[in-house]
């Protein structure tokens, strides 16, 4: 622990009441930071200002009293794009791939004149502020974390203005090799001014953070600088969250997804598997908790005695974590695109916590999947094994014990913290401070 506390200025578009990973990620940082001697400042978005694809007024609860809350006004643009500020999709303009007029206009041009996003409307009034309180409060270590990726930029020019400052980028997500990237129809300039973009903000911050090693290496390929100075820090579970939820299994039996579905996310095998099971005599229910459109709903067979599929829409995270403690299995997929190896989802590790069996489809070699895989579980299978899948299915309800290890303890948000704590103690160290 350092021998006197140090600020340090966290510059966030996602905060509460935005729901979300990325939300929770630094709500958790910001709540245990303070153990290692590290004092958070908040910088994000005025509400009113925002554009959020879901909002959770219950992490409000999560704020820790003591910390400072900086808010600014931002541009919306997408309230040029949608009058109806309920519908802000979670991939900004690429999602839903509405190929009507509108909706190829409208990507191209978030692909050609909202570069990075379109959420670059707040840097303007973030930049400002942050600027007044790292004179004001003799601020010397910045974050910012992203998506949006815009908001690297207001790191970038804080570097530029304050030199002396260590700045810390955190990206959660790929930038120009998102999977959605293509789907903007960006034109060549476009792509080299992203590009440049995100090289630059790879070559300027004095440290990267991500999620995992995939995405670790995939922003290593972009410049030689990144790979001494990059960092991983997944995200993990609170146990705070936990407790008094007691665990229960439900008397009919259930698998749990929580989170969105898309056509992304192939499901066929999976429904194929489940109505075998159903067939040889097994009752299974299934429940899906979040964001499934119409078309993803119409797959699933009609409600029967053997079965029954329940969609409740996005909740707050207290309600997601009772759904997650009260059922037989849990159902994790991640998407089928070419960038999915990299994908390593919070809700993963929230699952874990839970230490109820798990059936994943995804790609093997993923680092969700290696994840799981040195916690000691079983149950991962690609999308479209069928058969194993409705094997793992038959094994779990039929009681036969799913090896699993302690390994998760190690992705506590107390833990990261601690761990995060620890980078920003040795950029304090590298600066002299």
């Amino acid at each position: 622990m350092r021998s006197a506390p140090e600020k340090v200025l966290i510059i966030t578009y996602y905060w509460p009441p935005s729901g979300g990973a990325g939300v929770q990620r630094w709500l958790k940082f910001t709540k245990y930071l303070p153990s290692s001697g590290w004092i958070p400042v908040i910088l994000t978005v005025k509400p009113e200002y925002a554009a959020y694809p879901s909002k959770d007024l219950s992490l409000y609860g999560e704020i820790p009293l003591d910390v400072a809350i900086n808010r600014t006004k931002a541009t919306n643009y997408f309230a040029l794009y949608n009058k109806d500020q309920s519908k802000i999709p979670h991939a900004g303009f690429a999602a839903g791939k509405d190929s009507s007029l509108k909706g190829r206009i409208s990507r191209f041009i978030r692909g050609n004149f909202f570069i990075p996003d379109p959420r670059r409307g707040w840097n303007r009034y973030a930049f400002s502020k942050a600027r007044a309180l790292i004179r004001e409060e003799n601020i010397r270590f910045v974050i910012t974390t992203s998506p949006p990726h815009s908001t690297q930029l207001i790191g970038h020019k804080l570097k530029r203005r304050f030199p002396d400052i260590k700045w810390v980028a955190d990206l959660r997500d790929p930038w120009t090799d998102i999977y959605y990237y293509d789907m903007f129809n960006p034109s060549f300039i476009a792509r080299m001014v992203d590009n440049a973009m995100e090289k630059s903000v790879l070559t300027k911050a004095d440290a990267i953070v991500t999620v995992g090693q995939t995405l670790a290496s995939m922003l290593e390929s972009k410049t030689e600088v990144v790979k001494d100075k990059i960092y991983i820090l997944p995200n993990g579970y609170d146990e705070e969250d936990f407790e008094g939820i007691l665990p229960s299994v439900p008397e009919v039996f259930t698998i749990t997804y929580v989170g969105t579905l898309s056509p992304s996310y192939p499901v066929k095998s999976f429904i194929g598997a489940v109505n075998e099971v159903r067939t040889s005599g097994i009752a299974v229910n299934l429940r899906f908790v979040g964001s499934v459109p119409d078309e993803i709903m119409a797959v699933f067979p009609p409600d029967s005695d053997y079965g029954t599929t329940e969609f409740i829409k996005y909740c707050e995270h207290p309600e997601a974590i009772r759904q997650i403690m009260n059922t037989s299995m849990l159902l994790l997929i991640i998407p089928d695109h070419a960038s999915n190896r990299a994908i390593l989802t919070g809700k993963i590790f929230e699952y874990m916590a839970t230490e109820k069996p798990l059936l994943f489809l995804g790609p093997a070699d993923g680092d969700a999947a290696q994840l799981l895989v040195k916690c000691g579980y079983q149950g991962i299978y690609g999308y479209n094994d069928g058969e194993g899948i409705r094997d793992f299915i038959l094994k779990v309800a039929g009681g036969i014990p799913v090896r699993r290890s302690g390994h998760h303890l190690e992705y506590s948000r107390r833990a990261l913290s601690s761990h995060l704590a620890g980078l920003l103690d040795s950029l304090a160290k590298v600066g002299g401070n």
